[in-house]
Order: C-alpha cells, then sequence, then structure tokens
C-alpha cells in the first residue's frame, strides 16, 4: 500500500496516453529538442557551432541523466541550469553552446505550448470518436418515437435518434472551439529575458535580420507556423486561458449528456452499460446506479471552475513576468486535460454500451400521447359537423379530467373514452385509437437525424477517419 497521496486523476480516471504527455520524461526529452533546435538555428545564422556539437547533442536527447540533474539541482536550486549541467556531462563537447542565449522560459514555455498542443490534439481524437458513436446510437433509434420532456414535463414526441443528435451538436461546436484553438497555438520563441531579443541581438553583432530569423527557424524545427509576435519573457497566459476555456466547454456537453443519462436511467427507458459483476449498492442488491454519467458529471464540474484558475493568473501578472502563475499554472493545466480525458473516455464507454427498452418507452408516451392528440382529435371532429370552439372548450374540460383520474386516482389516462362517450364530437373509441400512431406526433425527427448526420456528422468523420476506431477502458 502506498504511503504518500497519488492523484486520482492519475489512478482511476485518465488514460496513459494523456499521462504521459504531461510527465517529466515528455517534458525534459522536449527540452533536449529544443536545445538542439536552438543550436541549429544559431549555427544556420552563422554562430561558431560545429555540426559535430549538433550531432552529439542529438545522440543523447533520449538518454536523460536525471540522476545528475537531481543531484545539480540540490547545490544550484534551478531545474533548467541543472538540466543543462546533466545535458552537458553526456555532451563534452557542446556543453559550451547549450542553451546560448537563451533564459529558462525559452525551454519552459515553449514546452508548455508543445505539451498543451500535444494533449488538446488527443482531446480531439477522443472528441471525435465519442461523435462517431453516438452518430451510430442516433442513426439506429432515429425512427424512434419518445416522449419530449420541457420543464421535465411531457411535451410533444420527438425520437431517441433526434434527442442524440442534440447531444452531438454540442459536442460539435466544441470541436469547432478545439481546432481553432490548436491552430492558433504559437511557441514563445526565444525573446530573452524581457522578451527585447537583447541578448540574441548581442550575440549576431547587432544584426536586427539574424535575430528575428531566431523565432522562425525554431517555430518550423519544432512543428510550428509562428511564435507569438510580441512577448514579455513569458507567452501571454491568456494562451492558457484560451486552452482551459475550450476543456471547459467539452466538460459542460458531457455534463448535460450525463444528465440527460441519469434521468433516462430513472425511467427505465435508457440504462448505461452495467457489467455482470458490478455491484450498484452496498446495501440495495436490486440497484443499478448510473455511476459512469454521476463521474462525468463530477469531473466535469472540477474541469469548469479549473477553468478559472488560468483566467485569475493571466488577469494578475506584473510587466514583463512574475513568478505567481508558475505553481498555478503546473497543477491546474495537467490535471484540466487529465480529467477530460477520464471525461471523454468515460463518454465513449457510456455510448458503446447504452441500453434502450422501447417498451417502456412506448409505455410512457401512450400513457401521455392522448393529451397531446387532441388537436389531431379536435380536426377530426370539426370535418366531422362540430364546432371548433365549442369543441376546444370542451376538449380541454375532458383533458382535465383525465389528468385527475391520473393524478389524483391513480388510474390510467381515459381522456379518449371520455371523448368517445361526449357527443358533440361524434367519435368512436376506434376511430380515436387511430389517432394514436405516435409516428404522426414526431415531426421531422426521423429526417433531421438523416440531414444531421449527413450533412454535419458525416464530412467531420470523413475529415478524421484516421482517427478514429478508439475504445475507452474505464479502470473503476
Amino acid at each position: 500500500m502506498n504511503s504518500i497521496y497519488n492523484s486520482p486523476l492519475s489512478e482511476r480516471y485518465a488514460s496513459k496516453e494523456m499521462q504521459y504527455i504531461f510527465s517529466p520524461d515528455m517534458k525534459f526529452r522536449t527540452w533536449r529538442r529544443l536545445w538542439v533546435a536552438l543550436a541549429e538555428t544559431e549555427k544556420e545564422l552563422g554562430l561558431n557551432i560545429t555540426q559535430e556539437q549538433i550531432d552529439e547533442l542529438k545522440e543523447h536527447i533520449d538518454d536523460i541523466n536525471y540522476d545528475v540533474a537531481k543531484e545539480r539541482e540540490k547545490l544550484v536550486r534551478h531545474d533548467v541550469m541543472s538540466h543543462v549541467y546533466a545535458y552537458g556531462v553526456l555532451c563534452p563537447k557542446a556543453k559550451g553552446i547549450i542553451h546560448l542565449g537563451a533564459t529558462s522560459c525559452y525551454v519552459g514555455d515553449n514546452t508548455d505550448i508543445i505539451i498543451m498542443t500535444e494533449a488538446l490534439k488527443l482531446v480531439k481524437k477522443k472528441l471525435v470518436n465519442v461523435i462517431a458513436k453516438l452518430k451510430e446510437f442516433a442513426d439506429e433509434y432515429k425512427g424512434l418515437p419518445t416522449l419530449a420532456f420541457t420543464h421535465f414535463q411531457p411535451a410533444q414526441p420527438t425520437t431517441v435518434g433526434k434527442r442524440a443528435t442534440l447531444w452531438m451538436n454540442e459536442l460539435v461546436s466544441d470541436l469547432e472551439d478545439l481546432d481553432y484553438v490548436i491552430s492558433s497555438m504559437k511557441l514563445l520563441g526565444s525573446k530573452g529575458t524581457t522578451g527585447t531579443q537583447a541578448s540574441f541581438l548581442e550575440l549576431f553583432e547587432g544584426d536586427h535580420e539574424k535575430a528575428k530569423m531566431v523565432d522562425k527557424l525554431i517555430a518550423k524545427k519544432m512543428g510550428f507556423e509562428k511564435c507569438q509576435p510580441v512577448s514579455g519573457q513569458t507567452y501571454t497566459r491568456k494562451v492558457d486561458t484560451r486552452v482551459l476555456n475550450v476543456l471547459a466547454g467539452i466538460a459542460a456537453s458531457a455534463h448535460k449528456f450525463s444528465n440527460d443519462i441519469r434521468l433516462l436511467q430513472h425511467l427505465k427507458e435508457v440504462e448505461e452499460p452495467f457489467e455482470k459483476n458490478q455491484i450498484g449498492s452496498s446495501a440495495m442488491a436490486y440497484k443499478r446506479n448510473p455511476m459512469r454519467s454521476e463521474r462525468i458529471a463530477s469531473l466535469a464540474n472540477y474541469v469548469i471552475v479549473d477553468a478559472l484558475n488560468p483566467a485569475i493568473t493571466s488577469s494578475t501578472q506584473w510587466f514583463e513576468r512574475t513568478l505567481d502563475d508558475s505553481a498555478n499554472k503546473r497543477i491546474s493545466v495537467p490535471e484540466g486535460f487529465l480529467a477530460v480525458d477520464g471525461i471523454l473516455d468515460l463518454y465513449l464507454n457510456i455510448v458503446d454500451g447504452l441500453v434502450v427498452y422501447p417498451k417502456v418507452i412506448e409505455k410512457r408516451l401512450m400513457s401521455e400521447l392522448p393529451f397531446m392528440a387532441t388537436e389531431n382529435i379536435m380536426m377530426d371532429a370539426v370535418k366531422a359537423g362540430g364546432d371548433r370552439q365549442e369543441l376546444h372548450e370542451e376538449i380541454r374540460r375532458l383533458s382535465m379530467e383525465a389528468g385527475k383520474n391520473v393524478k389524483e386516482k391513480g388510474l390510467e389516462n381515459n381522456l379518449l373514452e371520455l371523448i368517445a362517450a361526449d357527443e358533440k364530437f361524434g367519435l368512436s373509441i376506434e376511430d380515436l385509437k387511430k389517432t394514436m400512431d405516435p409516428t404522426k406526433y414526431v415531426g421531422r425527427s426521423k429526417e433531421q437525424v438523416t440531414e444531421f448526420l449527413e450533412e454535419v456528422i458525416n464530412p467531420i468523420l470523413e475529415e478524421n477517419k484516421d482517427s478514429l476506431g478508439i475504445t475507452a477502458e474505464i479502470n473503476v
């Protein structure tokens, strides 16, 4: 048994893939890639750096001597300079040119951008797979009528598939935001202590063009189109705000889905997966709690609130930089990603195994349908010679009587029988039962699903087809 605290996000919720993106190993390997990119850039722009030194640096990108760095940090109390030293131990020929002209934020901030970008790409991959699974569900149940609710009160019917398109449509909005943020991610570059590139202007003996080229070359080598056009010592912390806001948006969409599933499970219409040996309650053996959906809601609440952290941090930075962002940033950004990763795995797992109970859905819909069919019944009665105004008042009165029977006496809905017994309508119970086809009351639900899948979802899935096919493993 471990005797120290471990984050539940790592132990219970987030995938190994997302955990690695935010791991120390990923961070320090990226630092070394950035030092290689800087050295190559400086060599290309004319500084006295040899290819032999570059090759030596490349050779030792991945074999990080953590023990040396750790011992050095105890002495100098500086993580970046400790790793510069450790890299130099492995690369004696290149030792003198590692980190040349750069500040700590060169590796720290550029790595943060690289890591967040990789994490956003993984979030996108999982989000697209959730959309793909929801598409299958919506298509399968596009024509199954179900009672719709407004204010959680019975309303005009919809279909099970149409309801699923509402969940999908929110995720499509999140995907659009995600794509925009990924496309707008820019490196810090290497701009020096206060963002003026003074050290590079000195290195290149006053040559502004060469100093200007540093950022462009580094960005290209690290797989980015651009660096921040201007900065202080750090990239603007508004970047973190934008990133966490996208995650909060995904969390909100997932939360709404989880609410609907929990309500539907209470109604016994739709149920999340429940494994053979799963226990719903320690006291009530019959219970089947929607624990995956509840976990989505719980994690989503955390992410939505977590998005305040970078917003507050970015608003309180002083001038060219302060260090009060560091501790908060180290916690809020990775944990936001780990939580959303867990949310999307749960979302994918739930949709992949959703159980639908058509008989329960039909029973509930039919118990309410007579109320919703009153407009059609009234029109049939008018065609048979009745007075619309008189019939409207009569059907209102009978509806209230039927509602009273249901709510106060616990009886079945007998509205049809009441109408059949009323001579003003001139309709038999057989005539009235013909109006009880639920498909007459779902409008264009089925067609809307087909159109939405063809016009909106299929192009998204085609564009991202290389990302499809993943499954989610839930640890607990």
